[in-house]
């Protein structure tokens, strides 16, 4: 446990990380990966080379040194994260490399500012943060083993079929090499799939939306937007791929207040989940921007769930049609007392979010896809 004296050095660095805190976490990744090249299977490379994760853990780093006092105000970060670790097969062993890293970056980042009392507060407040997350990922790999046809860590799954959506959008359906069952996905969730990438010599995991499933496969609906995607989009049937059970915060809100899904691009897969399984007599409205009509992947999926329930709206904005998309015209639309639902690319879901706290819309109400760590 941290003393009040460590949790004053703690505090102290705040200015530091807010200035620092980027270099200090990219110079944190580049010194792991080169001593341990081995964890390059399990972190997103393009993340490290674009410097999203970076950006995204040195703004969870700072939150911690903000929130030193009450570490449990964080817990909505540390689900998030956890989800995404345990997704990636991030197991306890891996913190004390991590760790080990973290404390050695932080001296030759800082130099004359990383003093004795600095390092052992970092120190002791790092395997504080580890212990919160190795217990929540424990817990999230027992929950997954324990499931009806559950498992924990990966399994191999062979790509039984492939559905062109989009000229650039596949549905992958994918069995169990095991012929074993699949366990429930709660819808929105995600699996992480693995991929062997001969030409980096690297085998990279991604995260993929569960679109549909039952016990014996389950699909995922992927766009061609890098390596990872790429390779899968040019596998062939009957290839095998590793795949991590079901994992995510971001399902559909319970109850009976009126859905308001709000997507973009690629965004719409956890709406399809979520539109499958939502109560008959639940009022539903759907907004969707995406490029053009042979742009709007699972098109038809989407437009039949909507036509077959009278309670339920579609409104498509085509950018290539109608012009760029405005939050603003959202305000005309927003429904009392409903929940929302969003996901898209970062810089869409921030515009959305922020109208439509400008409108008063309560923060519990307001459900969004966040895929880095750091928050809107």
């Amino acid at each position: 446990m941290l003393n009040d004296a460590q949790k004053d050095v703690i505090r102290a660095t705040v200015p530091v990380l807010t200035e620092n805190g980027v270099a200090l976490i990219s110079h944190f990744y580049n010194r792991m990966l080169t001593h341990n090249p081995e964890l390059q299977q399990v972190f997103n490379i393009t993340h490290q080379k674009t410097g999203h994760q970076a950006k995204a853990l040195a703004s969870a780093v700072l939150a911690y040194a903000q929130h030193i006092d009450n570490p449990a105000v964080l817990m909505s970060a540390v689900k998030h994260i956890g989800h995404k670790h345990a997704s990636v097969n991030i197991r306890a062993e891996h913190y004390p490399i991590v760790g080990h890293h973290l404390i050695e970056s932080i001296k030759e980042v800082l130099g004359d500012g990383a003093t004795h009392e600095v390092i052992d507060a970092w120190t002791k407040a790092y395997e504080q943060l580890a212990q919160i997350m190795i217990g929540f990922e424990n817990d999230l790999f027992q929950k997954a083993a324990l499931q009806r046809g559950g498992w924990s860590g990966w399994r191999s799954f062979v790509i039984s079929h492939k559905n062109f959506e989009t000229p650039n959008v596949i549905t992958f359906t994918l069995v169990p090499v095991d012929k074993g069952t699949v366990p429930y996905v709660a819808p929105g969730q995600y699996v992480s799939v693995k991929v062997n990438l001969p030409e980096q010599g690297l085998v990279q995991p991604r995260q993929y939306t569960v679109t549909s499933a039952n016990e014996h496969e389950l699909q995922i609906t992927v766009k061609r937007i890098g390596m990872v995607s790429t390779a899968l989009h040019e596998a062939t049937e009957g290839t095998v791929v590793e795949v991590t059970p079901p994992m995510g915060e971001f399902t559909l809100p319970s109850g009976n207040k009126p859905l308001f899904m709000i997507s973009a691009g690629i965004g719409v897969t956890p709406i399809v989940a979520m539109l499958k399984t939502v109560e008959e007599n639940r009022k539903v409205q759907i907004v969707h921007v995406c490029k053009s009509q042979e742009d709007f992947a699972l098109r038809n999926c989407v437009e039949a769930l909507v036509k077959a329930n009278v309670n339920r709206t579609l409104h498509v904005h085509m950018t290539q049609q109608n012009g760029k998309w405005s939050t603003d015209q959202l305000a005309s639309q927003l429904i009392p007392d409903a929940d929302y639902v969003i996901c898209g690319p970062d810089s869409f879901m921030k515009a959305v979010v922020n109208t439509l706290k400008s409108h008063q819309v309560d923060e519990s109400r307001i459900h969004y896809e966040r895929f880095g760590v750091g928050s809107i």
